[in-house]
């Protein structure tokens, strides 16, 4: 069994206005950089509250929800008939278990970092996409550790730019590219946002 690290957080996840704020300036970066199209089907991968996907579902038919958090997840499904595209909603542990169908696209918000081996993660990202499929992931840039006061199961303090490329690229990606996403400032310092996108 899996722990739950935000099992104590999830019903105040969104009253961090910061927190809120840089998905936002997160999601406004997906849009500009990815084409959606009405038929989509997408996953969100780490979804947590569904800050992220509440945000791309009107560019998209449906959005699968994947997420470690049962804490989390629960509070998403609060959001569900709120949402303006259709949701599924899952308690997996995609590190470790698989998952049957494909998609158009994969998105993901501050999840990496939680992910020991990357680069097997984006070998099953790819396996995960249908052809032409895009990934649109958003982290940390590499930082002193300071960001994270307390333990939510992180094995990454943010990540080297070109590191990360590099490890879409050998996953058979395509088009890799990493902008500016946003900026979180916290007493513990400032914390730059990139986000990656690539094609399949």
């Amino acid at each position: 069994m899996n722990k739950d690290f935000f099992e104590h957080k999830a019903d105040v996840y969104e009253k961090d206005d910061k927190r809120v704020s840089n998905v936002e300036n997160i999601a406004n970066t997906v849009i500009e950089n990815v084409k959606f199209d009405p038929t989509m089907h997408l996953m969100d991968f780490g979804s947590g509250t569904g800050l992220l996907l509440e945000r791309i579902a009107p560019f998209v038919q449906k959005i699968t929800a994947i997420d470690i958090s049962k804490s989390m997840i629960e509070q998403l499904d609060k959001k569900r008939n709120s949402l303006s595209c259709e949701i599924d909603i899952r308690e997996i542990d995609l590190v470790t278990e698989d998952i049957t169908e494909t998609f158009d696209g994969i998105i993901s918000s501050m999840t990496m970092h939680h992910v020991k081996d990357i680069n097997a993660m984006f070998d099953k990202f790819y396996s995960l996409l249908n052809d032409g499929g895009i990934i649109a992931i958003s982290d940390l840039d590499k930082e002193d550790g300071s960001f994270h006061t307390e333990d939510t199961g992180v094995f990454h303090f943010g990540f080297e730019r070109d590191e990360i490329a590099l490890a879409a690229k050998q996953a058979g990606f395509d088009e890799v590219n990493v902008v500016d996403a946003s900026v979180m400032h916290r007493p513990e310092g400032v914390f730059p946002v990139f986000l990656l996108t690539a094609k399949k």
